[in-house]
């Protein structure tokens, strides 16, 4: 049995309340009074109300709502950069709320950096300047930090523009240092506040994707702020849907997509790119013809001829995929007395489970055959038609 995952960061029952008169502000939210009835009838406005969730390890939590919807102030509320009027935030079992303004910043330097939407980088310095910065400031020798700064310009491909200025830089070149810097303290999470919003569409998923491999190979915590459906869905492990302070719904994008808590997040993720939630493990089925290696011809013809099919998938003694057999050199190989093995279609395209539907598009309107959808140890474990990959996005 698997064991359970580490949960990094837990928020309980935060709330943000601004404005002088928050216990009527309270007692109308208890009473079920929506943030615009608040804000009319005390003056208080809510920006937070009772949020919890929680972020394991290892993982990307994505926070997505429209503007106004709270989500930024939640996570400025993670590292204290606003004081929430009440709720917890459990950070490696400890209250961040009860830490002391000197523990507070070493928290925020070596625990959770922040990767704005603006960059916030110097202009009075270089690359390397920039991403060493965090090091410096934390007495490290000016020797150590730079190798250290210069390991993540490389993680984020920008080695040979570090003694470039900033100014000099595309809006994505300067968000990777932006990410560097943050890299460079090695925290253990990484707190996104819309990163990629203010970059062209294209740009935009090159970043993603090079934050999805990031993550990968650092294994870092991230918890990622954004307005955007398909940005949400394509970098989440988890996401959680919020509007007007509160959230409404937590869980995966294929969890939303098959079942929206509500109408709210139906209507908000129906314009979402399904090939970028949906995987191959979601729409392969199983063949219905499967032989092995060993099999003669004439139990491949008897095969296909049950499954009135025209090929079929050939596997090894251990469910290996091998490749394909048609009806045709199946035909062949018993009037010309040839073994299955030596006919068999080898180049055969093959998918993994996880792989989006969008990645596999290409390989699906280019192959004769439904792809294999292997495992890690190339064994089959089902197939994908073009019919399967159309149907999952219409």
């Amino acid at each position: 049995m698997p064991s359970k995952a580490e949960v990094l960061l837990k928020v309980n029952n935060l709330y943000k309340l601004y404005g002088v008169n928050r216990q009527a502000a309270r007692d109308l939210m208890k009473k079920g009074a929506d943030k615009s009835e608040i804000l009319k009838q005390t003056g208080v406005t809510v920006a937070v109300n009772n949020v919890s969730f929680e972020v394991e390890r290892g993982k990307i939590f994505v926070l997505i709502g429209l503007s106004g919807s709270g989500k930024s102030t939640v996570i400025r509320c993670i590292n204290m950069l606003q004081q929430p009027s009440s709720g917890s935030v459990i950070f490696e079992n400890q209250d961040i709320g009860k830490l002391s303004r000197k523990e507070l910043l070493e928290f925020r330097r070596t625990k959770a950096s922040m990767v704005f939407q603006n960059f916030g980088l110097m202009s009075h310095r270089d690359v390397l300047g920039n991403v060493a910065y965090g090091l410096e400031i934390r007495g490290v020798k000016r020797e150590e930090r730079e190798y250290k700064a210069m390991e993540m310009i490389k993680m984020v491909g920008l080695e040979g523009w570090e003694h470039q200025n900033p100014s000099s830089l595309s809006g994505g070149m300067r968000q990777r240092v932006g990410i560097a810097r943050a890299l460079t303290n090695d925290p253990e999470m990484l707190l996104m506040d819309e990163p990629f919003s203010a970059l062209d569409p294209l740009v935009r998923r090159d970043m993603q994707f090079e934050l999805l491999s990031i993550q990968r190979k650092m294994n870092k915590t991230i918890l990622f702020i954004t307005h955007d459906i398909d940005e949400a869905f394509m970098l989440g492990d988890m996401i959680g849907i919020m509007r007007d302070g509160k959230l409404i719904q937590v869980g995966t994008a294929e969890e939303m997509t098959s079942n929206p808590a509500d109408d709210y997040v139906r209507d908000f993720i129906v314009s979402a790119d399904k090939s970028r939630v949906f995987c191959a493990k979601h729409v392969m089925i199983t063949p219905s013809s499967l032989i092995r290696l060993s099999d003669g011809s004439g139990k491949a013809l008897s095969i296909m001829k049950r499954n009135g099919v025209s090929s079929s998938y050939v596997i090894d003694d251990k469910m290996t995929f091998i490749g394909v057999l048609t009806l045709e050199d199946a035909m062949k190989a018993r009037s010309e007395n040839l073994s299955v093995e030596s006919l068999v279609i080898r180049d055969v395209e093959t998918v993994k489970e996880d792989d989006l539907i969008a990645d596999i598009m290409p390989q699906a309107a280019r192959t004769r055959f439904p792809l294999a959808v292997v495992d890690e140890e190339g064994r089959l474990k089902g197939i994908v038609s073009k019919a399967a990959v159309l149907s999952s996005i219409s």
